[in-house]
C-alpha cells in the first residue's frame, strides 16, 4: 500500500475506475482512502451495466422507482445519480485536504451523445445540477463535437473529465477547449480556482490494436522484410504514444496563456492515464504503471493493477524519461506503414460503441427488472 501512497511523492494521484453499490455499503471505499491514498473515481457505462446488472443491491430502488411510474432511463438515472453522490460525499475530504485538485467523482454523459454538442451540454448541466457536489467531474467525450461541449461546461463552472483521448493531436485540442474556458471566466469577471479537469489519455488500448497491425508484418517463420522488426515495437507505441502526449503538456503549461491563467488560480488540466490495466499476460501487470508517473499526473488503475502495483511496483518519476526513443518508436512505426493517426480514430469510435452497447445493456436489464418489480 505504501508503494500507492508514495506516487503522490511523485506528483501523481491514484484514482480508481470503478464504482458500485457494494464498494459504498462495505466499507471498502474509506478503507482504501485511507490506507492505499486514494483520491479519486471515475465511472462509465460499462462500469454501472457490471455493478447495476450483476448485483441485487439496487432492486429495492428500482422497486420504488418501478412504483413511483419511474421509466428505464430515469431509474438509470436515479441509481447512478445516487451512487455519485456517495462517492463524493466519501472523497469530500480529499477535496478539502488537496484544495479542490483531487477528490473528485466522474458521472459521464449518455455515449448517445458522443457526437451530439447540444445535447452534451444539456445533460453536462443537469446531471451536474442532480448530484449537487462540489467534487463532481462531469465526463465529456473528446470527440469532435464533444470539444465545445467541454469549453461550454468548464466556463459554466463545471469541471470536466474529456475522455476517450488516444491521439497526442487530440489532447492539444482539449487542452486548448480548457484553456479558452479559463480566459472566458477571466474576461467575464469569474473566478478560475474553483474549476477543474482532467483530460483522460488512453493506453494500453493503443498496444491492442497496434500489436495486431504489427503481426500482420511479421512471415510464418518470425522474419520480416521490413526494417525494423516489427516485434521490436509490439508492447512499445502506448507508452510512447502517452509520453509524446505528456511532453506536449509541459510545452503547453510553459506557454504564457497557461500561466497567465495559473497566475489567477487555476490549477492545470492534468492528464490522467486510462486504460492502465494490462490486457497482454506477456506484458508486466504494471507496465502501464511504471513508465507513466511524472507530477501533474492521474492514474485511473483498475482493482487488479492496483493491488499489482501496491505489491512490487516501483514508484519514480519517469514520464520525462527516454522520450526521444519514444519519439523514435512512432517514426519506426510510421516506416513499418502502420498510420497511428488511423488507429487513434478507429480507436475512438469503438471506444464510444463500447460504452453504447453496455449502457442499452443495462437499460434492458433496469426495464426487465422495473416490470418484475413494480408490483
Amino acid at each position: 500500500m505504501n508503494r500507492l501512497r508514495k506516487l503522490a511523492d511523485c506528483g501523481q494521484s491514484y484514482w480508481m475506475d470503478d464504482l458500485s453499490r457494494d464498494l459504498l455499503r462495505s466499507g471498502d471505499l474509506p478503507r482504501r482512502i485511507r490506507e492505499e491514498g486514494l483520491r479519486g473515481i471515475t465511472s462509465n457505462p460499462a462500469i454501472f451495466s457490471q455493478a447495476i446488472g450483476g448485483s441485487t443491491a439496487y432492486d429495492e430502488q428500482i422497486g420504488r422507482s418501478a412504483r413511483a411510474g419511474s421509466s428505464a432511463l430515469q431509474i438509470y438515472e436515479e441509481l447512478t445519480s445516487q451512487d455519485i453522490r456517495d462517492a463524493c460525499d466519501a472523497l469530500l475530504p480529499v477535496y478539502r485536504d488537496t484544495d479542490g485538485l483531487d477528490g473528485y467523482v466522474s458521472l459521464e454523459v449518455s455515449p448517445l451523445l458522443a457526437r451530439d454538442t447540444a445535447g452534451s451540454i444539456a445533460e453536462g448541466d443537469h446531471l451536474a445540477k442532480l448530484v449537487a457536489k462540489p467534487n463532481l467531474m462531469i465526463k465529456i467525450p473528446g470527440t469532435a463535437e464533444g470539444l465545445p461541449a467541454v469549453e461550454e461546461l468548464l466556463y459554466r463552472g463545471i469541471s470536466v473529465n474529456v475522455t476517450l483521448l488516444f491521439s497526442v493531436e487530440v489532447y492539444q485540442a482539449v487542452a486548448e477547449a480548457w484553456l479558452r474556458a479559463m480566459e472566458r471566466r477571466l474576461a467575464a469577471g469569474q473566478p478560475v480556482n474553483n474549476v477543474s479537469s482532467v483530460a483522460s489519455f488512453f493506453v494500453s488500448r493503443i498496444d491492442t490494436l497496434v500489436d495486431q497491425l504489427l503481426a500482420h508484418r511479421i512471415r510464418p517463420d518470425g522474419t520480416s522484410a521490413l526494417t525494423p522488426h516489427p516485434q521490436s515495437l509490439q508492447g512499445k507505441v502506448a507508452v510512447a504514444n502517452a509520453k509524446l502526449a505528456y511532453a506536449a503538456f509541459r510545452r503547453m503549461a510553459g506557454s504564457e496563456r497557461w500561466q497567465a491563467v495559473a497566475a489567477a488560480g487555476a490549477k492545470p488540466q492534468r492528464l490522467l492515464w486510462a486504460s492502465t490495466g494490462n490486457k497482454n499476460p506477456a506484458y508486466s501487470d504494471v507496465g502501464y504503471v511504471e513508465p507513466l508517473i511524472g507530477a501533474h499526473t492521474v492514474n485511473t488503475m483498475p482493482a487488479a493493477t492496483a493491488a499489482a502495483f501496491a505489491d512490487h511496483g516501483k514508484p519514480g518519476k519517469n514520464l520525462s524519461r527516454a522520450v526521444p526513443v519514444a519519439r523514435k518508436s512512432l517514426k519506426d512505426l510510421k516506416a513499418l506503414g502502420i498510420d497511428l493517426g488511423r488507429v487513434t480514430w478507429q480507436l475512438e469510435n469503438e471506444g464510444i460503441q463500447k460504452f453504447i452497447e453496455p449502457f442499452e445493456k443495462l437499460i434492458g436489464n433496469i426495464e426487465a427488472k422495473r416490470k418484475a418489480l413494480a408490483g
